[in-house]
Parts: structure tokens; C-alpha cells; sequence
């Protein structure tokens, strides 16, 4: 039996998609919720629709009947706009039961009468993509717009069927770039927009209950504590870090140059170097109950001053939360906005 603390119904939210399904809603047009892929489709979901990616033109001659996704959260895509696929990746990562559907997805396929005998396959990819699997299911389109796929992987599921992936960087794409790229690769670009418009609804109104968290300078680092010589710090390219932004969190000027000009999702710093982090009002990482203890017992993580005031978001290992936060998407955040916020608000308190 699943369980999750009292979040935001999934099921308004589902149930709003499958409405406006019925309807030809208009995209609002907003320039942030514009995906950096091009296309040369309008939001109508007239086809044949092409989606540019950073590996070329993708092309779906017609409606797709059988949609497939692969690598993280894309399938919560079309289960939000009231279409289940015929095959997405088993999740591992915060997967609270071990069946390898994380629990907002379930929620949504519950609704849509897909769990039990009737849920769609899960593909293992544990060593990669398995191409044979997603072979198997004869999709008509294969979505992947938040991946990190290779070109070779790319070139593989293409011969599979018309295939989707990120506009330009491994792992950079924003939930809300993913909700209306994977949209419109489907026919339902202009409902992928009034998804988002209605996320972004709600971290307005949840934002509004907590009024220490916007405008926060933030750094999101991963500490290992098997190899404390390193800190990973997440570059303002990262899924999760545009989250934040989208939170009225600020990336710390530090965190920006340590990013510089790469187009890689994290960048490591030494140890040595912590004091870096000095301009972040608050630190998000990963770790357990202890975290916040080992870091301000170390004398160099100690140094960072969010660390030393206990301004620091700490999300667990193995939590649902973690999952539905680091790879964020229109069914995760309304299931995790409180609780997530909640541990800005409080961190936030103690910034002085």
C-alpha cells in the first residue's frame, strides 16, 4: 500500500488535462515556458510535427497511438495529458516500494485505470537504454526531451520509431521545457502548456505561505562522504537547480562562476575550497539525519557560513522527494511542492 504526506491531489490535476483534451485551448504564449528545441509546428497539434534537438529534426509524420518514453520522468508527460504509454524506465531512485513507478506516477495511472495487469512495461535501464525492450512495445514516437542520451542511442531509437531528445544539454532540460516539448511530439503541446501554467500557479500560491524563500542566494552541492576531498556543486544548467530559480531562489554568484561556461550538469570543487560557497544563503544536498552534524563537525565544510548556521535543505538518500525534486516534472512538483518548500522555509528562517 503506498503511502505520502498530505500533498496537492494529483488527481485535479489529471482530471483538468483529460478536460482540456476535449478543447482547443490556445497556448498562453509565455516566453519562459518556451522550449529552447524550435519546431515548426503550432500549438494546435496539427501534424506532421518537427522538433529541433540538439541532435537534428525529429519528425512525426501523424498522431502517435503508442507512445514510449525512456530515462527519467518523461513518462509523467503524457500521463498527465491523459495518455498512458506503452512502455517507460522503471525508477529506481526514491522508489518508496520497489515496484519501479514512483508514486505520483502511480497516483496518475491509477486514475487513468493503467496499474495492476494493466500497467504499461517497465524497462530496465539499469546499463543503459535497453533497445531491444523499447523495440518490443512498437511505439509510434519515443519521448526524451529531459535525457541524457547519446547520439549513438539517439540514432538507435530512430530507427525504432521518431524519437525525442534534449534541446541541447545531457540532463538541462527544465520540467517545464520537457512537459511542452514532450507535448507537442505527442499532439498536445497547447494542454502541456496549461499544465505548466497551472504549476506555476501553485508554487505562486505555496510561495505566498512562505515569504523567507524568494530571493535566497542557494547552492545545490552533493557531499560524498566516502571521498570528502570533493564537493560536487550542480551548475545553473541542472534540471534541479532550474527548479530553484523557479522557486524565486537565486543561484550565488559563486556557484555561477564555478559553472562558467561548461556544459556539464555538476562541476567539482575541493574541499579546500569550500569557502567558496561563502555568498549561499542556503545549501540544498543530499544525505541523511546526520548530514547537517558531519558537516559543521568538518573543518572545511564547517567554513561554508550556511553550513555553520544550519541554513541547509537536506533531502534523503532514498526519499520520494528527493526523486521528485532533482528531476522534476508536472506530476512530481505538485506532489512534492509543500513538503519541499517547507525545508526552504525553515533553512530560510536562519539566514540572518
Amino acid at each position: 500500500m503506498r503511502s505520502a504526506p498530505a500533498r496537492r491531489a494529483l488527481r485535479p490535476l489529471v482530471a483538468a488535462a483529460a478536460a482540456s483534451l476535449l478543447l482547443a485551448a490556445c497556448s498562453s504564449g509565455d516566453p519562459a515556458a518556451t522550449p529552447t528545441g524550435g519546431s515548426s509546428a503550432g500549438a494546435s497539434g496539427d501534424f506532421p510535427v518537427t522538433i529541433t534537438s540538439t541532435f537534428g529534426d525529429t519528425t512525426i509524420e501523424s498522431q502517435p497511438e503508442r507512445v514510449a518514453t525512456v530515462n527519467w520522468g518523461n513518462h509523467d508527460v503524457p500521463i498527465a495529458l491523459g495518455v498512458v504509454p506503452v512502455g517507460f524506465a522503471a525508477q529506481t531512485y526514491g522508489d518508496d516500494d520497489g515496484d519501479g513507478v514512483l508514486p505520483w506516477t502511480y497516483e496518475a495511472l491509477e486514475g487513468l485505470g493503467a496499474t495492476g495487469d494493466d500497467l504499461p512495461t517497465l524497462f530496465d535501464e539499469t546499463d543503459g537504454i535497453p533497445m531491444e525492450a523499447v523495440n518490443n512495445v512498437e511505439p509510434d514516437v519515443i519521448l526524451g526531451a529531459y535525457s541524457g542520451m547519446t547520439r549513438e542511442d539517439f540514432d538507435t531509437l530512430s530507427q525504432i520509431a521518431p524519437t525525442v531528445s534534449y534541446p541541447k544539454y545531457a540532463w538541462g532540460t527544465s520540467w517545464k521545457d520537457m512537459a511542452l516539448m514532450d507535448g507537442e511530439a505527442i499532439g498536445k503541446k497547447a494542454q502541456a502548456q496549461d499544465l505548466v501554467d497551472d504549476v506555476l500557479a501553485q508554487i505562486d500560491a505555496a510561495l505566498a505561505e512562505r515569504p523567507d524563500v524568494a530571493g535566497k542566494t542557494v547552492a545545490y552541492a552533493w557531499f560524498d562522504p566516502s571521498d570528502p576531498s570533493t564537493i560536487g556543486v550542480y551548475t545553473p544548467l541542472d534540471a534541479r537547480v532550474q527548479l530553484l530559480a523557479d522557486l524565486g531562489l537565486e543561484n550565488a554568484p559563486s556557484v555561477v562562476d564555478l559553472a562558467g561556461d561548461t556544459d556539464q550538469f555538476f562541476v567539482n570543487l575541493a574541499s579546500e575550497q569550500a569557502d567558496t560557497l561563502a555568498d549561499a544563503d542556503i545549501l540544498v544536498t543530499y544525505g541523511d539525519d546526520s548530514m547537517l552534524a558531519t558537516l559543521q563537525a568538518d573543518p572545511l565544510f564547517s567554513k561554508i557560513p550556511a553550513v555553520a548556521r544550519g541554513s541547509v535543505v537536506v533531502l534523503g538518500n532514498t526519499d520520494p522527494i528527493s526523486a521528485a525534486t532533482s528531476g522534476p516534472t508536472v506530476l512530481s512538483l505538485p506532489w512534492a511542492l509543500d513538503d519541499y518548500l517547507d525545508l526552504f522555509q525553515a533553512a530560510a528562517e536562519k539566514v540572518g
